[in-house]
C-alpha cells in the first residue's frame, strides 16, 4: 500500500494517521509480497481506532506466486506455464479454505486444480483431467487428508526436469510459428510489389436531364 489521493481523501477528514495505517497494512500483508491482496479497514472516527482485515488473495494470484510468474498462459491448451506437485496444490488449498463457504477440504483442492487448468499449469506431469480422475480413484488420498505441503527435493527435481522438456518443445513450436508468419508476411509484401497497377478509368460526363 502506498500513499495516494484515494487513501488521503478517506482517511484525512477523519484525522487518521495515514502513514501509520499504510505501515500497518504493509506489515499485515508482508507474507503476500508480490501478490495483490484485498484489505478491509474498519475505522472508528471517534476513537481513531483502525482494524485491519486481510482477505485471501485470488487463487490465480497464489498459483502465480508459487510458480514465480507474473502472467499466466494466454493459450492454456498450447502453452504450459508450470508443473505443480500435488503438495503445492494442497498448500494453496489450505490458504484458501478458511475463506470459502465450503467445509469440504477436498472441494477446495479440486477448485484449486480447476484454476490450474485455466492458467495452463500441469500437476504431477499430467493434465488436470487425468489428475482429477486419479483423485477419484483414491490416489493422493494420504497427502490430501494429511494436508501435506512439503515437496520431496528429488520429486521437485523430476517435476522441473519434465517441465524443462515441455518448455523446450513449446519454444521450438513458437519459433517455428513465428518464422512461418514472417515468411508469409514477406510473401504477401513481395506479391504486392509485383502486382501491376490498376489502370485508372476515366469518368464519363453525366448529361443533365432536360426539364419538360
Amino acid at each position: 500500500m502506498t500513499p495516494g489521493p484515494a487513501v488521503a481523501q478517506q482517511l484525512g477528514p477523519m484525522g487518521i494517521n495515514m502513514g501509520k495505517v499504510i505501515s500497518d497494512v504493509n506489515e499485515a500483508t508482508s507474507t503476500f509480497k508480490g501478490v495483490t491482496v484485498p484489505v478491509h479497514l474498519t475505522i472508528n472516527p471517534e476513537t481513531k481506532e483502525v482494524s485491519i482485515k486481510v482477505l485471501s488473495p485470488p487463487t490465480s494470484e497464489l498459483i502465480k506466486k508459487e510458480l514465480g510468474i507474473e502472467k499466466a498462459s494466454g493459450a492454456r491448451l498450447k502453452q504450459r506455464v508450470g508443473n505443480f506437485a500435488i503438495e503445492q496444490v494442497i498448500s494453496i488449498a489450505k490458504a484458501k479454505h478458511d475463506h470459502l463457504l465450503s467445509n469440504d477440504f477436498m472441494a477446495t483442492v479440486k477448485s484449486v486444480i480447476g484454476t490450474c487448468q485455466a492458467l495452463g499449469v500441469l500437476i504431477e506431469n499430467k493434465e488436470v483431467k487425468e489428475v482429477l480422475k486419479e483423485i477419484e480413484e483414491g490416489k493422493y488420498k494420504e497427502e490430501i487428508e494429511s494436508k501435506k505441503t512439503d515437496v520431496d527435493p528429488e520429486k521437485r527435481k523430476e517435476l522441473d526436469s519434465y517441465f524443462a522438456g515441455i518448455a523446450e518443445k513449446q519454444e521450438a513450436v513458437q519459433k517455428a510459428e513465428e518464422a512461418e508468419k514472417k515468411a508469409e508476411d514477406e510473401k504477401k509484401a513481395e506479391a504486392a510489389v509485383k502486382a501491376p497497377a490498376t489502370p485508372a478509368v476515366a469518368a464519363k460526363p453525366v448529361k443533365s436531364a432536360k426539364k419538360a
